[in-house]
Order: C-alpha cells, then structure tokens, then sequence
C-alpha cells in the first residue's frame, strides 16, 4: 500500500469508529477500533523504515484498544496497562527528542493533581491505578510540548480523552462523552504520529553555518 493512502484509510476507520459508537454497535467498533493505531504504525514505518519508541507505543495503543473494547474492571484494568506503555514509550521518545520547558511540566503536574484531588472521592478501587497512569499520561502531554506544536496538541487531546473516560469510572456521566472520548483520541494519535514524522524528517538542503546557529540560539530555532 502506497504512504499516501494511508492517511485517509485512517479517516475512513475513524469515520467509522464514531459511528459505531454514536449507534452503540458493537459490531462497528470491533471491525475499526482495533485498526487505528496499526495504520497509524504503517504510515510511520512507511516514513522511517525503523521501529522507535513511538512505534512501540503505537502496538501498545492496539492492545489497549482491544482490551477496552472488552467489559467488566480486569479489562479496563489490563487496557489501562497497555496504554500505561504507550504512554511511557511516548515519554522516551520525546524526551530523547528535545526537553520541553519547566512551566510545561509544573502546568502538566498541578492538572494531574487537581484532576485527581476532584475524582479521588469517586473511583474507588481504581483511585491507585489511576492516579499512576494518569501521571504518566500528564508527563507525555508535558514531553510532547518540546517536539513540535502539533505532537503538543496530540498529547493534550490524549489527555481529554482519557479524563473523560476517568470521568466516567468515577460514576459522572456527560451527554455524549464515548463520541468525545473517541473523537479526541482519534485526534491524538494522528497529531502525535503525524507530527512525529514531521519532527524527526531528516533535514534538506544547506546546513546553517555555526555563526548562524550562534546568532539563531535566542529563538530556539526549529521548535514548531
């Protein structure tokens, strides 16, 4: 399959994800779900013919998928797990990529902590599971501000989505959050994959000279 298809077969199997969870079809959902992320992973390989940690999070997405599409606590429990990977998978790759700033971090954190401070009360036996995913989810979002704006935004949405579905194991159900929650995660994966690439692109053309880079090292060049 050509790269360039892969991106709209990611549209249409999201395009049908949302609406087998508008329609409440089970059937749907097990047909698209379980695809978003391994097509995802193609367009990836097709761009950097090697497997890297954003790869591996990628796989870990899949199983996390599938096992939320499952029901009862073990299989939140064990998705909440596999994205427990992805998440950290995302973090090592980030970071290794480019740090980002301390206020991302402390911004990052002090959400963690309120979030958590409002739920704690309504989760139950899964407030300890939870407030240690959850951290690793916030320390992704704060790790993707140093690659690029769009993988920045990938990480935000990432983190919506899973709030909302932290909402609703705590019992608070909003009008529409499943169509929120897989529209925002959709969303997601496709920011942090696609600007992944677009951050790790080897470069083209002249190289500045080192006076060049000296003089351009106030503006943090090449930061998007």
């Amino acid at each position: 399959m050509r790269r360039s298809w892969l991106l709209p077969l990611f549209g249409l199997i999201a395009a049908v994800e949302l609406v087998g969870v508008a329609l409440d079809s089970t059937v749907l959902q097990w047909l698209a779900k379980p695809l978003l992320a391994p097509v995802l992973l193609a367009y990836l390989w097709a761009h950097r013919r090697r497997v890297d940690a954003v790869a591996v999070g990628l796989v870990a997405a899949t199983a996390g998928d599938v096992a939320l599409l499952l029901p009862g606590d073990t299989a939140f429990l064990a998705g909440m797990g596999f994205f427990l990977v992805t998440q950290l998978a995302f973090i090592t790759a980030f970071v290794r990529h480019r740090r980002a700033r301390a206020v991302a971090w402390a911004g990052y954190l002090v959400a963690w902590a309120g979030a958590n401070a409002l739920l704690w009360g309504m989760l139950g036996p899964l407030r300890l599971p939870v407030l240690g995913y959850s951290l690793a989810l916030c320390l992704m979002a704060a790790a993707a501000t140093g690659v690029s704006a769009r993988v920045a935004a990938g990480g935000a949405l990432f983190l919506v989505s899973d709030l909302l579905i932290g909402v609703g194991a705590a019992g608070v159900e909003l009008p529409g959050r499943g169509l929120l929650v897989m529209t925002t995660y959709c969303a997601a994966l496709l920011l942090i994959t696609t600007g992944w690439v677009a951050a790790t692109r080897p470069a083209t053309g002249p190289q500045p000279s080192p006076a060049g880079t000296l003089l351009a090292w106030p503006g943090r060049t090449g930061a998007s």
